[in-house]
């Protein structure tokens, strides 16, 4: 699983995506590609970025929602938890891998 969180955070515009979720959790595909090209420059098509978000996804660094017809994504912070644990306080409880 920390592979799959470290691939995910080795690509700039997924850390983008994810400062954006941090900053306003909760947002669809449209709101984050508008937020995207505002905020950073970055033209990406929705399907560059929902590829983006299903490796963001995979890596469980992104949790979906959907409500009604949209889907929106929500940031989630466990695996990066994991690995503070891991590293920076090793004799926590679940620390060991």
């Amino acid at each position: 699983m920390a592979e799959d969180v470290f691939k995910a955070l080795a690509d700039p515009t997924r850390r983008r995506i994810l400062d954006e979720l941090a900053e306003r959790d909760g947002q669809t595909l449209f709101e984050l590609c508008g937020r995207l090209v505002a905020k950073h420059g970055l033209g990406l098509s929705r399907q560059a970025v929902s590829q983006h978000l299903a490796v963001l996804e995979s890596a469980g660094l992104v949790v979906p929602r959907r409500q009604g017809r949209y889907k929106f994504h929500d940031l989630n912070t466990e695996p990066l938890e994991h690995l503070v644990t891991r590293w920076l306080r090793p004799d926590a409880p679940g620390s060991a891998s």
